[in-house]
């Protein structure tokens, strides 16, 4: 039996275990495992690992369900769509795996039923191992095994969705190659490689369900171990979680205005990928009416909230006619631009720089701007959803627009860029309060 020191193996065998008939609910898997091994001629050794396949430990666990709608059981299995293309889904299942249909099979069952992913995979291969430990007096490692397909690659391959008496994952950071070079990213999914050794000999169509590897017992353990599920990767270290549309509408929907942000400084990269995003929005006349003005420097900042600030007091004053009492009330408000770490400033461009058509009538005209308007709102829609995917939090604010000039003079932008606004960006403070439900009902009017 391995126990992580045991030198590594340079060949290892793989053979399919014959004669397991057709599992049933109730049925003692170590026993038919055992059964099988006596029938086979080669008897279990200590450090051989069992790689079984998913199917009849579900079968033998209950899992056979009725089901006339095979999408009905898919949507009781799934806790979050990942992608959907047709009728295909990628969706991670109650088990935490991410895959087709939720692990939900409809081969090798009767009509009207499917059979489940078993409930808890890696209790389920600590019970075939302790089993065949009490039956056999060996002491293996186990994987349950179900088919994935991957990204990047077509083909389906068995992967471990459970396993006991190994490490599903073999750490080799830290070890030095040849050339004297420390590795630094080298962890090797052992679990899954035992799995599609398995399945070179297993197979559906010749009912082999069970296959033994021998000759790594490096990889084996005493303990039964924490199972496969350190093999799933987290949503935190997961860059591809999402497929492109559930991504977009994912990053639409947890786009949030956030008004208070941590002192991190804003990668100016981060942001410009988002302008580029943002200038693929739709405008009229394939013209691109936009500008965006990045405030980066905390000197340029200051120097423009001030400077807004005080014209903000002036209207405040003349306009108003509010006292100095009332109004250092009303300015002293927390103001959301001021805490954050960058600024961008959205303009609109129109007139003949920004491609306006000339029109000799005020309505035509106001329809002209007005659709340019609308444009400069699809752009910085596109930039604030592209922010919220690099991880930034960001508020539109509307208050450059009550003072343009002071605007234009302090940022020295030409006379035709119109500020629409001001865009905070930074790193959200605290994390985002739970949206309240909205129904799209209540804005829809069909005819």
């Amino acid at each position: 039996m391995g126990d992580g020191l045991t030198d590594r193996q340079t060949a290892f065998r793989v053979w399919a275990l014959p004669g397991i008939p057709e599992v049933r609910e109730g049925d003692d898997l170590a026993k038919l495992i055992a059964a099988s091994v006596g029938e086979s001629g080669e008897p279990l050794e200590d450090g051989d690992v069992l790689v079984v396949t998913s199917k009849i430990v579900s079968k033998a666990e209950g899992r056979l369900v009725a089901a006339d709608d095979r999408e009905e059981a898919i949507d009781a299995e799934t806790v979050r769509l990942v992608a959907r293309r047709g009728p295909t889904r990628i969706v991670q299942n109650r088990q935490g795996f991410v895959m087709a249909a939720a692990g939900v099979d409809a081969s090798n069952t009767a009509p009207g039923t499917v059979l489940l992913l078993p409930e808890d995979p890696d209790a389920s291969a600590r019970g075939v191992r302790a089993g065949l430990r009490e039956l056999l007096g060996v002491e293996v490692g186990v994987v349950v095994t179900d088919t994935f397909g991957r990204p990047w690659r077509n083909g389906l391959t068995d992967v471990a969705i459970g396993a006991a008496g190994l490490r599903a994952l073999e750490d080799r950071r830290g070890d030095v190659d040849p050339f004297g070079n420390e590795l630094a990213l080298t962890v090797t999914a052992s679990a899954d490689e035992l799995a599609g050794a398995g399945d070179l000999v297993k197979g559906k169509v010749e009912q082999l369900p069970v296959a033994v590897v021998r000759g790594l017992a490096h990889l084996t353990t005493r303990e039964d171990g924490p199972g496969a599920r350190p093999v799933a990767r987290d949503a935190a270290s997961d860059m591809f979680r999402l497929g492109t549309s559930e991504a977009i509408r994912e990053a639409v929907l947890q786009r949030r205005t956030v008004r208070e942000f941590t002192d991190e400084p804003v990668d100016g990269a981060a942001v410009r990928r988002a302008v580029a995003a943002a200038v693929t929005a739709p405008a009229p006349h394939h013209t691109t009416p936009w500008r965006f003005v990045l405030v980066e420097s905390a000197e340029a900042r200051t120097r423009l909230l001030d400077s807004m600030l005080a014209a903000w007091r002036r209207d405040l004053a003349e306009i108003d006619g509010w006292d100095e009492e009332r109004i250092a009330r009303r300015t002293r408000r927390g103001d959301v631009l001021r805490g954050a770490p960058y600024l961008v400033v959205p303009c609109l461009v129109a007139g003949a720089e920004g491609g306006a058509h000339g029109y000799p009538d005020a309505r035509r005209a106001a329809a002209e701007r007005e659709m340019f308007v609308v444009a400069v709102g699809a752009a910085v829609e596109n930039l604030l959803v592209t922010l919220a995917g690099e991880g930034l939090g960001s508020a539109w604010v509307s208050s450059t627009m009550f003072c343009r000039e002071t605007v234009r003079e302090v940022l020295a932008l030409p006379e035709a860029w119109d500020p629409m606004g001001a865009i905070a960006v930074g790193r959200p403070a605290a994390p985002a309060k739970p949206r309240p439900a909205r129904s799209a009902d209540s804005f829809i009017e069909v005819r």
